[in-house]
C-alpha cells in the first residue's frame, strides 16, 4: 500500500502534463483512486477469509494487483490510469486487511496495539525510500516504468509471505459466507459506541493523511519550487514520522490507547493553526518552508500514534468477527478518508492553506469523538 502511493508521487507532473494537461490538479487523483479500490475491496475481503482462510485471500488479492499494474503501464489516457489505479486498490485490500486480521487472530488488547503500531513503523519508513526510488526509475525508464516495479515488488513480497506467515485461522474457526451474516456483523458493529466512534475517529485521521499525500507534491514544488529535492526532502518527513510507531509501541501498554489518542490530536490541533498562522504572516519564505515541513511530518506521526491504536479499540470487542469486523472498518475508514482527501486536493490554489485548513477541520472533531470512546472494561 505505501508504495503503491508514495512511489507514484514524484510522477504526478508528468502524469499531468500527458494525460491532463489542461486540469494538472486531476493528476492527484492517481493517489486517491488507488485509495478508493481498497477501500471498496475491503468490504468483501474479510468475510472471504473468514470463510477460506487468510492465504487465499492475499495470494488473489496479489494476482489482482500485478494485473492492474500491467494494465496501468500501457493505458494512454487518465480515466484508464484512474480505472488501472482502482484495481490496484481492489487487489491490494487482500493483503492490507489480512495483516490486521492475522494481528487480531494472534493478540488482542494492548499487545495487539503494539503489534499494529510496527506494521504503521513500515507503512512510515517506506516513503523514505519509495520517491527516490520512484525518481530514479522515471529518469532511467520513464513514469510508467513505475508500474512494472509495483508488480514486481507484489511479487516478491507474496512469495516471502508464502513462505514465512502460516496459515492462522483454524478450519474449526471459519464461517460460511452468508451476506446475512455478513449483515448481522456490521449491525452488531454498528450498535456496539466503541466500535462505532473509533472507526469515525479512524476515518478523520486517514482523511488527514490522505489529504497531505494527495497534495504535498504540488506544494513542494510550486508552493516552494523544491520539486527536484521533493524526494529528499519527503524521505526526510518519513523518517522523522516513523518515530511515531515507535513511541507508541514503547508508550501504549503503560499509558493506554485513548490516552495516545488524545495527546497526538491534541498536538496536531495546534500545529496545524500554527501552520495557518505562519503562512499567513511569512508567505513563500524559508521560515513558511520549515514550517511546512515540521507540520507535514507531525500529519505522519500523528498517523503512527492514532490508527494503530484505534483498529485496536474497534477489533477489541470484535474478535468473533475479525474478519468482518477488519474489513468493514478499514472500508469504511478508507472510503471516508477519500471523500475528505479529494476536495481537500482539489481546493489547491498554490499554498499550503487549503492543506491546512482541511486538517485542522479533521482534527477537532476527531479530538471530540475520542474523548467520547469507552471501553467494554470500563464497565
Amino acid at each position: 500500500m505505501a508504495f503503491s502511493i508514495d512511489a507514484m508521487l514524484p510522477a504526478l507532473p508528468e502524469i499531468g502534463a500527458e494525460l491532463s494537461p489542461d486540469a494538472l490538479n486531476r493528476a492527484q487523483l492517481v493517489v486517491t483512486s488507488l485509495v478508493l479500490g481498497m477501500g471498496v475491496g475491503t468490504f468483501f475481503v474479510g468475510p472471504i477469509s473468514d470463510a477460506v482462510g487468510r492465504r487465499p485471500v492475499v495470494i488473489g488479492g496479489t494476482v489482482i494487483y500485478i494485473g492492474a499494474a500491467l494494465s496501468a503501464y500501457w493505458v494512454n489516457s487518465l480515466e484508464g490510469l484512474l480505472i488501472s489505479r482502482v484495481i490496484m486498490g481492489l487487489g491490494a485490500s487482500g493483503a492490507r486487511v489480512m495483516s490486521i486480521a492475522i494481528v487480531r487472530d494472534k493478540f488482542e488488547g494492548r499487545q495487539m496495539a503494539r503489534i499494529t503500531s510496527f506494521v504503521m513503523l513500515v507503512f512510515a519508513l517506506v516513503p523514505a525510500l519509495a520517491p527516490s526510488l520512484g525518481a530514479l526509475i522515471i529518469v532511467g525508464w520513464g513514469w510508467r516504468a513505475v508500474f512494472l516495479s509495483f508488480a514486481i515488488f507484489a511479487l516478491v513480497i507474496c512469495l516471502w509471505y508464502l513462505l514465512r506467515q502460516p496459515e492462522t485461522l483454524h478450519p474449526e474457526y471459519r464461517r460460511p459466507l452468508s451476506f446475512r451474516a455478513m449483515g448481522a456483523a456490521l449491525r452488531e458493529m454498528a450498535a456496539h459506541p466503541t466500535v462505532r466512534l473509533s472507526t469515525v475517529v479512524q476515518t478523520l485521521c486517514f482523511g488527514m493523511l490522505f489529504s497531505v499525500l494527495s497534495s504535498t507534491q504540488q506544494v513542494f514544488d510550486i508552493t516552494f519550487d523544491q520539486g527536484a529535492a521533493f524526494p529528499l526532502w519527503f524521505g526526510a518527513i518519513a523518517v522523522i514520522a516513523a518515530s511515531g510507531s515507535v513511541i507508541n509501541a514503547r508508550l501504549v501498554v503503560r499509558l493506554g490507547m485513548r490516552a495516545m489518542v488524545k495527546g497526538v490530536l491534541v498536538l496536531e490541533i495546534g500545529l496545524s493553526a500554527l501552520m495557518i498562522l505562519g503562512w499567513l504572516l511569512v508567505p513563500g519564505t524559508v521560515a513558511s518552508l520549515a514550517l511546512y515541513v515540521l507540520w507535514t511530518a507531525s500529519v505522519f506521526f500523528m498517523v503512527g500514534l492514532t490508527i494503530g491504536n484505534l483498529t485496536a479499540l474497534a477489533l477489541e470487542p470484535m474478535g468473533h468477527i475479525a474478519g468482518i469486523a477488519a474489513s468493514a472498518l478499514t472500508a469504511i475508514a478508507t472510503v471516508g478518508a477519500v471523500l475528505i482527501a479529494v476536495p481537500v486536493g482539489l481546493a489547491f490554489d498554490g499554498t499550503p492553506l487549503p492543506l491546512a485548513i482541511g486538517v485542522l477541520c479533521a482534527a477537532i472533531p476527531a479530538l471530540w469523538l475520542t474523548t467520547k470512546i469507552r471501553r467494554d472494561s470500563d464497565g
